[in-house]
């Protein structure tokens, strides 16, 4: 199955899916960033990388703007040069606004990783010659407050019927990619490759999370996880 396809379907299970408080709100960048997720799958995901990296799910201001996974609005502009309409999410948070390409806000994360990809590589081809960035889950989850509220902590109920179909479509995505590694970008997303592949004739790997609240990361991020590849054996 074609990396198209495999989101596409993704796109739509997801869209079933109810949750309930404290979440309030769900994003799906799938739905409302199609335009420009369509064109990340299209124009970068490439058989045979080295390594996929899997993210856990968007930022409030990186995929859940842009479609594309730590996709931070400058960098995916300039750097990865896709551009394209994004329309609204049903159910918007006044406090989480959806401006697209036009988003003031940066994510740091997304920022963080594709700052040190644009300084490693010479453009963005190139890196994605040798790799690709997928997020095991699309769905980006609010409190009333506006808090963001990741997977691990929807209640056991609301989990399941999600790892189910975001399982699935990280192992069609491994299975239409052929990479030689998969790497987890933070120990949660790690965890969830290694149950996830555990069928799978594949090394997992990890790097640090780009995420400003951890303490390591924002004792240069860029210089450790590139230091982790080097050790994962996934540059020269």
């Amino acid at each position: 199955m074609e990396v198209l396809q495999i989101a596409k379907r993704l796109r739509e299970e997801v869209s079933g899916l109810r949750f309930a408080d404290p979440v309030t709100h769900v994003y799906n960048p799938l739905e409302y960033a199609w335009d420009l997720h369509k064109q990340y799958l299209q124009r970068y995901a490439r058989n045979g990388v080295q390594a996929i990296w899997v993210g856990m799910n968007p930022g409030p201001w990186g995929m859940a703007q842009t479609g594309v996974p730590f996709g931070e609005v400058g960098m995916v502009r300039d750097w990865l040069k896709l551009d394209g309409k994004v329309e609204q999410p049903k159910s918007l948070h006044p406090k989480r606004p959806i401006q697209g390409l036009d988003c003031p806000r940066s994510e740091v994360s997304g920022r963080r990783l594709w700052t040190w990809a644009s300084n490693f590589f010479d453009s963005a081809d190139s890196f994605f010659d040798r790799f690709f960035v997928f997020n095991w889950c699309p769905l980006c989850f609010m409190e009333e407050s506006g808090k963001n509220r990741t997977p691990d902590k929807l209640h056991i109920a609301e989990r399941e019927p999600l790892r189910k179909v975001c399982d699935r479509a990280l192992i069609e995505t491994v299975q239409a990619l052929q990479p030689k590694m998969v790497v987890g970008v933070g120990k949660f997303a790690r965890d969830q490759a290694t149950r996830i592949l555990r069928d799978v004739d594949i090394e997992i790997g990890q790097i640090l999370h780009p995420s400003p609240a951890s303490p390591m990361a924002n004792r240069g991020w860029a210089e450790q996880a590139e230091r982790q590849l080097q050790e994962l054996g996934l540059l020269s």
